[in-house]
């Protein structure tokens, strides 16, 4: 199975090859234009990530983390000098490992899929779904090879 985000459309959908499981309206960070390069940014990223870590009962309710900042988000902000080599280093070895990287990074972290709001974009950067929204998708968390958001 597949996440497919569309920040533009604010909306989710869970796709089984190319069959549409679910479809759900989302919130996003509170600066959605553009993807995430800075903790406190408000950013929502674009990319392809995995989800590193379930939570039953996080902040919001039921959580997926995605595995942001991932090896493409490093060395984009590693070549624009936003981190340094130790940081890169430490990012890549935990995308080599399948391990959640490092969220305390200048890129920052804890990216999730969470319960909440989504009349208007009020997040950190999170994605949120409704309650009823996010027990379909979490009991599909196994089963999720990808979330990819775009633009």
């Amino acid at each position: 199975m597949r996440v497919f985000i569309f920040k533009s459309q604010r909306l989710l959908r869970l796709m089984e090859d190319d069959r549409e499981i679910m479809r759900a309206r989302i919130a996003l960070g509170s600066a959605p234009r553009h993807p995430k390069r800075r903790a406190g940014d408000g950013r929502t990223p674009e990319g392809i990530y995995q989800i590193c870590l379930a939570k039953e009962c996080g902040k919001y309710g039921r959580s997926l983390a995605l595995n942001y900042p991932n090896a493409e988000d490093a060395q984009l902000a590693y070549t624009e000098g936003v981190i340094d080599r130790a940081t890169l280093d430490a990012i890549l070895s935990a995308a080599a490992e399948g391990r959640r990287p490092p969220w305390g990074t200048p890129l920052g972290g804890e990216i999730y899929l969470h319960e909440g709001n989504t009349d208007t974009d009020w997040t950190r950067g999170c994605v949120a779904l409704s309650p009823a929204d996010m027990a379909r998708l979490f009991v599909c968390r196994d089963q999720i090879d990808e979330v990819e958001i775009r633009p």
